[in-house]
């Protein structure tokens, strides 16, 4: 390990991934940014890190953020790998504006740190290598928001910003945002090296998986087989969390899913409004492929193309199906967990899927807040707990339904549920499960107007909330509210 002796903090910089060789990865340092200046900074994920509070106001911290400087000890790197966009090959991609410094120790274990919207890197296509102002705030406000909702995600450590111009659909300003995980990995880099046929390559990347990143431990007849069901749990659980806190990632490609089953590579996403399984957040998507309610479907289709990319190694194609078959149970089962959780029940019984699925027929139909409806229930169940009177405490929640009778029935099934459970502490429980707060899309676009316009002050205050989405926050309650009418009218695109 080599230490930073000239920063505070100092990272130990460990640097696995770089041990692995040159044809994963081409070394390359960061185009500089000019005139960088922060927007804004996680102290949560900082103190996660082991690091002081300050450590943004440390000489020399911009510059190394902003790619302007290397930071002593990393080993700047663009990764390789390949897949599968929109269902079809893409071949070779790789890091196209994301630059792996390193990876550091931390209380958390190992971390890489990467700069996405660094410059060019080999793998950029003949793209410009950067990210602007309006998707870096997206990014930075959504992973520190999944991670305080409690969902596996990359972390973002900070946001820089410059005036350079960046051409999109219009000219924007350049930004950089610092992000951290315990490892970058895709299936895509799976994929990439199997559609060369480069075995050895394979080989490590399995080795490097297991012995690493701690994955694939579980007794299988090949170590390509533990590897594959340890991730389709992880990536099932993930689409459970997904689809329970109503949340869209908008393009799931192979290059986008994590092998740790990590959220990854925010762009056109979106936490619903209205409920509908039918949304499509991403406006390049033209044919819906990554509507909200396909999201589990297509997260299996790619784990087929992982399982795909290891049977180069594996050479058993029955045992990968059987392995890629334990999907739809895992995925139902955790995602029915997660539900009865939202509702406050800690038991199951027979029933339990047929209710659900009425009640998300219901809010379908109605096109009921999905954030706020939960939000309601969570708080209705608490006062009904505490004495309310169940038409008093539950009246909010019936005031979001057109067809009254039909409500009634399902909160008298609920209450019934809740009774026979014999706890009186499910509202509030209910109340740390269901969050009064997401990074919706207008709360975005209102930061990002104002950050366009030289005032960051949202873009902090936002992420001070999202990091703690569960609580009151009273003095921005506001942002609890119903989404305004110009708000469904935001398109978000790859380029987002």
């Amino acid at each position: 390990m080599r230490s930073n002796r000239g920063l505070h903090p100092a990272p130990q910089w460990v640097n696995r991934w770089a041990r692995l060789g040159p044809s994963f990865y081409t070394p390359w340092q960061a185009t500089p940014l000019p005139e960088a200046t922060w927007v804004a900074w996680s102290n949560a994920l900082a103190t996660d890190l082991g690091w002081p509070s300050d450590w943004h106001e440390q000489p020399g911290m911009i510059d190394i953020l902003a790619g302007n400087q290397p930071w002593p000890g990393s080993e700047p790197l663009a990764s390789v790998y390949s897949g599968h966009q929109f269902g079809v090959w893409a071949g070779q991609l790789g890091d196209g504006r994301a630059l792996w410094l390193g990876e550091i120790s931390s209380p958390m274990g190992p971390q890489e740190i990467q700069l996405k919207g660094a410059g060019p890197t080999p793998y950029s296509r003949r793209a410009d290598g950067r990210a602007v102002l309006r998707s870096s705030i997206r990014e930075f406000l959504c992973s520190e928001a999944m991670h305080g909702l409690g969902i596996p995600t990359t972390r973002a450590l900070a946001l820089v910003a410059s005036p350079q111009p960046v051409w999109r659909e219009t000219a924007e300003t350049a930004a950089v945002v610092t992000r951290v995980a315990p490892s970058f990995m895709r299936f895509g880099h799976f994929e990439h090296f199997a559609s060369i046929d480069d075995l050895e390559a394979l080989t490590r990347l399995l080795e490097f998986s297991r012995t690493e990143l701690g994955l694939g431990q579980c007794p299988a007849a090949h170590p390509g087989l533990a590897l594959l069901l340890e991730v389709t749990q992880r990536t099932a659980e993930l689409m459970a969390r997904w689809q329970a806190v109503g949340f869209c990632h908008g393009v799931m490609n192979t290059d986008n899913m994590s092998l740790l089953g990590l959220t990854l590579d925010y762009g056109p996403f979106q936490f619903m409004d209205a409920y509908d399984p039918g949304h499509i957040c991403n406006h390049t998507d033209t044919q819906g492929r990554y509507a909200f309610a396909r999201q589990p479907r297509v997260a299996h289709w790619n784990l087929h193309a992982l399982g795909q990319a290891l049977m180069a190694l594996v050479d058993d194609a029955d045992a990968i199906l059987a392995v890629l078959q334990t999907f739809p149970d895992t995925f139902e089962q955790a995602w029915l967990t997660h539900i009865r959780g939202k509702l406050g029940l800690t038991l199951a019984e027979p029933d339990d899927l047929a209710q659900c699925q009425e009640l998300f027929r219901w809010m379908a139909e109605e096109a009921c807040d999905h954030t706020i409806f939960w939000r309601r229930l969570s708080h209705a169940v608490a006062l009904w707990q505490g004495g309310l009177p169940s038409e008093q405490a539950f009246s909010p929640v019936s005031d979001l339904a057109l067809q009254g009778p039909r409500m009634a029935a399902w909160l008298t099934w609920l209450r019934q549920r809740l009774n026979a459970e014999g706890r009186v502490d499910a509202g509030q429980r209910m109340l740390r499960i269901n969050p009064k707060f997401v990074l919706r899309n207008h709360l975005a676009e209102q930061a990002i107007r104002a950050s366009q316009s030289g005032s960051h002050a949202m873009v902090r205050d936002l992420l001070a909330v999202l990091q703690s989405p569960y609580d009151e926050h009273p003095d921005h309650e506001d942002w609890a509210g119903f989404p305004p009418d110009w708000a469904q009218h935001i398109e978000i695109s790859c380029s987002s």
